[in-house]
This record gives structure tokens, C-alpha cells and sequence, in this order.
């Protein structure tokens, strides 16, 4: 099961449309994926469209348990391969400044109530997910910390300004603070959004963003394409809107979910190969 975080500590950059555009590219793949809504906003929840829960992700982080889980997860109104960990304004209760390591692992012991090998659990209604993404709040409290502890990988998203490159910089050492909790967690790389080529300033930032992060910078910054809100405003994936600025958009998002598989396969791998030949 690939575990990835999508966070940014700056607002508006887009990390909802990401998370949004990697489901996507996910459903169009076969892989079973589980959509978690640690935003308070819940914009992953709106664009989704989960039916109706007897709980939300705010009661299930309170008592972290594989039957709060599955009363939490609906499937989503974009096909039976991608739920939602349904998101709630009450999430930001939990969203405490300066947690504790007990707090900081209660989303960890949630998601590990969830089957392994794709196996689903009957008794209680959950599915074995093949990927879970995890939406953060554009702020480093418990919410962002605890998704950092409870993953492999993040995804760092900016746009190309000032202040956004500030606030990836910010999620970039909250990422390496945040190993000393998870010693396994990996920043997968900074995503560029809402890119215009013909932009010197956008220009100039990615460059900076280059000298900053190196490799880190994914190649392929996302354009800026309206085809991005035309497809939440019809409540479907960016790859079932049948314009060239889609294709575009959908084709990166393919390109970085194939990142994600790798670098969580290369690292079963790795820790297969230090296990000995027997494992």
C-alpha cells in the first residue's frame, strides 16, 4: 500500500487539485485508492462526493479504531475504486499546535487498521487500498505533522511566487523535523502548479526553486489550465474532461503517480534485499 502525503504551508497553491489529479490518474489505472481529508476546508470531500457516513475522520482521530474507520469511509461519486475518509470542519479540534508524540501517531494507528494485499476486512466494511492519499491543512500543526508521520512519501506542491516558494521551503524542513518521528518518511519530490511559460516572473521562481531543491523539483510543472476548474465544477477526474489542457494536466499526473509506485517499490526493495535472502 503506497501511503503519500500532499501538503504546501501556504493556502491556495492547489494541493486539493493534486490529490484530485493523482486519484484520477489512479481510477484510470485500476488502483484501488482511499482519498483521507485532513483539511478542515474539506475540499477533497466537495469535489468527491462521498455518500452519506455515520461518522467523519474528526470522531475517527479522536478514538483512532478499525470500526470508526469504516464508519468514516464512503465510497466516492467518481467510481467504487475511490473512497474517502470523509472530511469535517471538527477536524480542526485536533489540529493542536504542539502535539505530543501520542497525538502525533493517532492517524498512523488509524490507517493501519486498514487490510494489507488488498485484502478487505467483511466484519467491518473496509477495503484493502492499494494507495491512500493524504490531503494536509496549509498549516504545520498536529493535522499536517501526524500525516508525515503516518506516510512514506510527500509531495511537496508550490506555484511559482515568492510567498509560495517561502511556504514549500517551510513544508520542506517540516518533512526532514518530522524523520525523527518516521524515520522511513521521504520528501517525493516539489511540485510546480499553475505554471505560465510565457511568465518571466513564474520563470524566475522555478529556476530559484531549482537552486533551492536541485532533483527534488519534478520536471513538468503543471500548467495553468482552466480545464483544472472546469473539471471539479462538473464533479469528475481532470482525465474524463476531453480538452488538450486536460490531456496535458492528466498525462503529469500519470507521470507522477508512476513516481510514487516506484519510490514506494524500490523501498520494499531495499528493505527486503537488508533483510537477507530468507525474507
Amino acid at each position: 500500500m503506497h501511503v503519500t502525503a500532499v501538503l504546501s504551508l501556504k493556502g491556495g497553491v492547489g494541493k486539493t487539485t493534486v490529490v484530485l489529479g493523482l486519484a484520477g490518474s489512479a481510477l484510470r489505472a485500476g488502483l484501488r485508492t482511499l482519498v483521507v481529508d485532513l483539511d478542515p476546508q474539506g475540499n477533497a470531500t466537495t469535489a468527491l462526493e462521498p455518500g452519506a457516513t455515520e461518522t467523519t475522520i474528526a470522531q475517527a482521530m479522536e478514538r483512532p479504531s478499525a470500526a470508526l474507520l469504516a464508519s468514516s469511509i464512503a465510497p466516492s461519486a467518481w467510481g467504487e475504486d475511490v473512497d474517502v475518509l470523509v472530511g469535517s470542519e471538527d477536524i480542526e479540534r485536533h489540529n493542536h499546535p504542539d502535539p505530543g508524540s501520542q497525538r502525533l501517531g493517532r492517524l498512523a494507528h488509524l490507517l493501519a487498521s486498514l487490510p494489507r494485499d488488498g485484502h478487505d476486512d467483511t466484519d467491518l466494511g473496509l477495503a484493502g487500498y492499494d494507495l491512500v492519499l493524504i490531503d494536509c491543512p496549509p498549516s504545520l500543526g498536529q493535522l499536517t505533522r501526524s500525516a508525515l508521520v503516518a506516510v512514506d512519501r510527500a509531495v511537496l506542491v508550490t506555484e511559482p511566487t515568492i510567498f509560495a516558494v517561502s511556504g514549500v521551503q517551510r513544508a520542506f524542513e517540516a518533512v526532514q523535523a518530522e524523520r525523527e518521528h518516521n524515520p522511513d518518511l521521504q520528501p517525493l519530490g516539489v511540485l510546480v502548479n499553475k505554471y505560465r511559460s510565457r511568465s518571466s516572473e513564474h520563470e524566475f521562481r522555478v529556476n530559484e526553486l531549482r537552486e533551492l531543491f536541485g532533483p527534488l523539483v519534478l520536471s513538468g510543472a503543471l500548467p495553468d489550465r482552466s480545464a483544472v476548474q472546469q473539471a471539479q465544477g462538473a464533479g469528475v477526474p481532470i482525465q474524463r474532461w476531453d480538452t488538450p489542457g486536460a490531456r496535458e494536466i492528466a498525462s503529469q499526473f500519470d507521470s507522477l503517480l508512476g513516481r510514487i509506485v516506484r519510490a514506494r517499490s524500490g523501498r520494499s526493495l531495499r528493505a527486503r534485499a537488508r533483510q537477507g535472502p530468507d525474507a
